[in-house]
């Protein structure tokens, strides 16, 4: 027997009115995060100034965000499937409202990682928001869900990007992270009263208040994840330099990556409650899908720490223009998302999500080697932002559903936790490999403070860029026999 696609047994199945309206609230909790995520990438280049840092420091500014909600995504999943969705949901929308409100109070760059690592792991509510979707909406209409949140997501990054600017310009960096206040405490709310959850399994997993080996957290899987992340980050960071001892720096700790990955590795295989299931993660099914969201994650936030530099740079090393106009040369890559999220959901729905998954690799690869080779103007940048938006959306809808209906229901938790860990760990690995490119091809002009990154950085990142979405073309033809191939999970 195969694994059923939506498109299988058609759009007969109706959707709850109680499911559109939990949509509708976990939709606008992705419209603030990624307003709150993108309203801020207009200000790298004034970050950087402000607090006296390199491109290779500005990097953490994005990837320790990540690594925090690298690390608390599968444990928030699993605590989700232990104490409930709603429960936990409040817990961490909680910890993100107070790390927004705290950010504009950041006086130099160790008090905003700080804070931005409180700020990530606020971002582990999405699992369980996903989970949530899973349980509420019939399975041929699991990608309509998906795809409404995505689309959202697009659309706090069309108003992150326009309001971003805007306040940047006329309030300075700090009012936008004020602005976010209001929004967050107002979601709680809703949170509380308005989400309803069918959590009567909860019982029987917990084993009625009995200690359950199965139910307890893998602390020592996430500190070895953790470790190994920050060290192979730190690496990338430390490339900046050329001296001697610099790159002794950078083996030592890209070898205490490897070693603590190893660790992490058999800790989980012998966990009874892992972070990461290795059986779940070698499906022929779900690695590859996971491979795909990770590539998805690596390419959009390596645009993120790119994009802002390059048009702010002075000429001829960059566009020379204002944090308005950078917010206006990233627009069509969010307005892109917005069209394509939900139309993507349905398109999966009607169609199954292989043949969305391989176009979608397509569309990327050609979207990223149109912008190594035509990159000259705010327009062609824009264009291919607006290409390349399209083929993410399309890919990492259809992945994601992938996942959601080849994992068993009694895993979703950890397997969604699981899969945006993977997502997370792409998306830090995005910005740090654009900054050690610009750190490392950079030059200074006459007359204007500071060096900026030359045109063979902005060259090397499309071109990386370019090779890595090749491979998922690969991934999605892979993915495409396995699925041929696979029994059904319920």
């Amino acid at each position: 027997m195969k694994v059923s696609e939506p498109g299988d047994k058609g759009l007969q199945e109706r959707i709850s009115p109680s499911a559109w309206k939990t949509l509708v609230i976990l939709s606008l909790i992705a419209t603030m995060v990624m307003y709150a995520e993108t309203m801020l990438i207009p200000a790298i280049p004034d970050l950087i100034k402000d607090f006296h840092i390199s491109y290779g420091m500005s990097s953490w500014i994005l990837t320790a965000y990540l690594i925090a909600g690298a690390i608390m995504t599968p444990i928030s999943g699993k605590l989700s499937d232990i104490y409930g969705r709603k429960k936990m949901l409040l817990i961490v929308m909680g910890i993100y409202a107070i790390g927004v409100s705290l950010g504009g109070f950041a006086t130099d760059i160790y008090q905003m990682l700080a804070i931005r690592i409180i700020q990530g792991i606020g971002m582990s509510m999405f699992p369980i928001a996903f989970a949530i979707i899973r349980e509420l909406f019939p399975r041929s209409k699991i990608a309509i869900g998906q795809g409404v949140i995505t689309s959202m997501f697009a659309a706090g990054a069309v108003i992150g990007l326009v309001a971003g600017g805007h306040l940047i310009q006329n309030f300075g960096w700090n009012a936008t992270f004020f602005s976010i206040i209001p929004v967050a405490i107002a979601l709680l709310v809703i949170i509380a009263r308005f989400i309803h959850v069918d959590e009567s399994h909860l019982l029987a997993n917990t084993g009625q208040g009995k200690t359950n080996a199965k139910n307890k957290i893998d602390v020592q899987g996430a500190i070895t994840l953790t470790v190994s992340i920050s060290a192979f980050l730190m690496a990338l960071t430390m490339v900046e330099n050329g001296d001697g001892a610099n790159a002794f720096s950078v083996i030592g700790l890209a070898i205490i990556g490897i070693v603590y990955m190893v660790l992490f590795a058999i800790i989980e295989k012998r966990s009874n409650s892992p972070l990461v299931s290795m059986k779940v993660l070698a499906n022929k099914i779900i690695l590859p899908s996971n491979i795909l969201i990770m590539i998805v994650g690596l390419s959009m936030f390596m645009v993120f720490q790119t994009i802002p530099v390059l048009v702010r740079s002075p000429s001829p090393l960059g566009f020379g223009e204002d944090p308005l106009m950078t917010s206006n040369v990233q627009l069509p890559f969010a307005l892109v998302l917005l069209i394509f999220g939900p139309t993507s959901g349905f398109i999966i729905a009607k169609l199954g999500s292989t043949k969305p998954i391989i176009v979608g690799s397509i569309i990327s690869t050609i979207g990223f080697a149109d912008l190594y080779l035509n990159h000259s103007t705010e327009l062609l940048v824009s264009i291919n932002l607006a290409i390349l938006s399209t083929g993410l959306s399309l890919t990492n809808v259809g992945a994601m559903n992938v996942i959601m209906l080849s994992t068993p229901k009694q895993d979703i938790g950890v397997s969604l936790g699981m899969s945006t860990l993977i997502r997370i760990v792409g998306a830090s690995i995005g910005p740090a490999m654009a900054a050690m490119y610009m750190q490392t091809h950079k030059t200074s002009l006459p007359g204007v403070a500071g060096a900026f990154p030359t045109a063979d950085s902005y060259n090397l990142i499309f071109l990386t860029a370019t090779l890595i979405s090749c491979v998922s073309i690969g991934l999605a033809l892979v993915l495409r026999r396995q699925l041929g191939k696979a029994p059904v999970t319920n």
